[in-house]
């Protein structure tokens, strides 16, 4: 758990907020990184466990994945399956920076190109609007707020969005925070799943 500043017991400025959320950033995707690799597969079980639990009726959902990145969970198994399953799948596609993302349908054998940070994406799709995003989490608190990669794209996308998809992030116990000093830009997540199981964000 990490520990507050004290010259923060006040609530602290933007300014302030920024730096700090750089710098946890950089110290948490450098845990995440260090996880050896055995370890994270055993993770990753558990989380998938807990995510067909949490959401029973996956198969029936238009599910917006992402494609895991700098040692995230890797979700590309349970999407697969969900495919085989029924369910249509789509992946989040930056259209232009500072600006909300769109979803590009994906499928096995959809044909890839690189995407921002070099990421794939979809080459070809029409945008569509899915029902359920998975959302990767470098840190969150117990009230849902996450810590991305600083590109603010979830934000945007889910404030611009025309019917509000259930968000659900998914992350690591040792990526648990205090709070993230949340401000106003700040969406939080609908369910948290981690391999503890799934956390149902607090008021």
């Amino acid at each position: 758990m990490h520990e507050l500043d004290p010259a923060w017991l006040g609530a602290p400025g933007w300014k302030e907020v920024r730096a700090w959320r750089r710098a946890e950033r950089v110290r948490l995707i450098a845990c995440r990184a260090a996880v050896p690799q055995a370890e994270r597969r055993q993770r990753d079980r558990l989380i998938t466990a807990h995510l067909r639990a949490a959401v029973p009726d996956f198969a029936g959902r238009h599910i917006g994945f992402y494609w895991p990145f700098k040692g995230e969970y890797d979700v590309r198994p349970l999407v697969r399956a969900l495919h085989r399953e029924g369910a249509r799948l789509a992946l989040p596609v930056v259209v232009k920076r500072a600006a909300p993302m769109e979803f590009r349908p994906w499928r096995p054998g959809a044909r890839m190109v690189p995407g921002i940070w070099n990421i794939p994406i979809p080459a070809e799709g029409d945008p569509v609007l899915p029902d359920t995003l998975l959302v990767p989490l470098v840190g969150f608190d117990a009230r849902g707020y996450r810590l991305g990669h600083g590109g603010g794209y979830y934000d945007r996308t889910l404030a611009a969005m025309p019917r509000r998809s259930r968000a659900i992030g998914i992350g690591f116990e040792g990526l648990r925070l205090a709070t993230i000093h949340p401000q106003p830009h700040d969406i939080p997540m609908d369910l948290i799943v981690t391999e503890a199981g799934a956390l149902e964000p607090r008021a």
